[in-house]
């Protein structure tokens, strides 16, 4: 069945199942870019069809303004029938309080340990064999996004790998362009920092460092070259003043920037602004170096209400997010990859067609929520941030630091 007919029969579906008693549903997300806004739009559209009425409450900032926002509200008392989290150990605190519904009927009834891949995402929401949210995509870091503009400005050919694009950066900046593009927030240099190691010392050497805190590797020899392309990085983005990664990601699209190291999320502003993976844009998965997928994403949590028909509309929007259609829609919007592995996305753009066949491959790793806790990746994150920011810490400097935090990490 083509993607139009299966979201026809799912419509047909969805006005079916339209709720006897209508129940305004408040969900929270941090998705307000352009290609995120119309992303969750197809979410808000098709409950909507149900009878029920998405309110949206999008908070402004990325996930690290708005989980603490979130936090505070469901802990003080004035919980949102719904909120976004990633997948991994953000929400553990709350769901061991009590604070998140379980699913696991819910997962049952819908087969999500069969249809779910890859099933780490699953096991992300799962907690003492129970299961507390919804995985709704699969987001990859792994990206470097390029301007065919900008290298045709700069009379170079467009790079196909890491080395190839710190090589051009000279080209780039005597055109007048921005070699990188990185926005200001947080978690951006963690994110280049992170996609570098990935590349440039493999996936194995991730999963150690991230995962069984190998601190001996986190500072040896083989992540010393991880950490000299950082300061190549650093150098490269210094003239990015920007503070949102979606400005960043205009910077490559307007032809400003060389490039972006940046999540397939990006994939969501391109559409936006009408240019075609391949022809305007390039995209270099694992940096062109180790074409893997981050198996992480986003997801819903669904805080317990003392209000029966919300809590019976939550249950509907549970059930809606993974249904086929939806995860059609929603996917193609937000440039994500879907978590089911039984659609049919035949209007995929050429990026994520690559995606596909790498996930297909079992090509994967998980994300660092998936393997480090919140504390833990806030303290990489402020390294990064200052690293970024201060010069005169050498990249020497940076890698015992970054050691340290491994030695000490849960």
């Amino acid at each position: 069945m083509n993607t139009f007919k299966l979201f026809l029969a799912g419509a047909s579906a969805l006005a079916l199942s339209t709720s006897v008693n209508a129940t305004d549903l408040e969900v929270t997300h941090w998705w307000t870019s352009g290609g995120e806004a119309a992303a969750v739009a197809e979410f808000a559209k098709a409950f909507d069809a149900t009878g029920n009425k998405w309110v949206d409450g999008a908070i402004a900032g990325s996930g690290g303004t708005a989980r603490p926002i979130m936090i505070s509200r469901i802990t003080g008392g004035d919980p949102m029938a719904a909120t976004q989290f990633n997948h991994g150990r953000q929400a553990e605190e709350l769901v061991e309080a009590g604070l998140m519904r379980d699913l696991t009927n819910i997962a049952e009834e819908e087969g999500w340990r069969e249809k779910v891949r890859p099933s780490s995402l699953l096991d992300s929401c799962t907690l003492d064999g129970k299961i507390y949210c919804v995985p709704v995509n699969i987001h990859s870091q792994q990206w470097l996004w390029l301007s065919n503009k900008a290298f045709e400005d700069a009379g170079v050919a467009v790079p196909t790998n890491w080395e190839e694009f710190a090589a051009a950066a000279p080209a780039l900046e005597k055109a007048g362009k921005i070699p990188l593009a990185m926005g200001q927030q947080p978690w951006q240099t963690t994110l280049a920092f992170q996609v570098l190691l990935v590349a440039l010392a493999g996936p194995d050497a991730y999963t150690k460092i991230f995962g069984e805190k190998d601190a001996e590797l986190a500072g040896g020899p083989e992540l010393a070259k991880v950490f000299r392309a950082a300061d190549q990085a650093r150098s490269m983005s210094a003239e990015s003043k920007v503070q949102d990664w979606n400005q960043a990601t205009n910077m490559v699209i307007t032809g400003q920037a060389g490039g972006q190291i940046m999540g397939d999320w990006a994939q969501g502003e391109f559409a936006v602004a009408g240019q075609v993976a391949g022809t305007d844009y390039t995209c270099l998965p694992g940096l062109g170096v180790n074409e893997v997928i981050q198996t992480g994403g986003d997801a819903f949590y669904f805080p317990v209400l003392d209000d029966a028909e919300k809590t019976a509309a939550q249950g509907e929007l549970a059930r809606l997010m993974l249904s086929p259609e939806v995860q059609v829609a929603f996917n193609l919007k937000k440039g994500s990859l879907p978590v089911r592995g039984d659609v049919d996305i035949n209007a995929a753009n050429d990026c994520m067609k690559k995606g596909l066949e790498i996930l297909n491959k079992g090509n994967i790793i998980q994300a660092p929520d998936q393997l480090m806790s919140a504390d833990s990746l806030t303290q990489v994150n402020d390294l990064f941030v200052e690293f970024f920011n201060t010069t005169s810490i050498t990249a020497e400097d940076a890698q015992k630091r970054f050691a340290d935090i491994v030695a000490s990490a849960d």
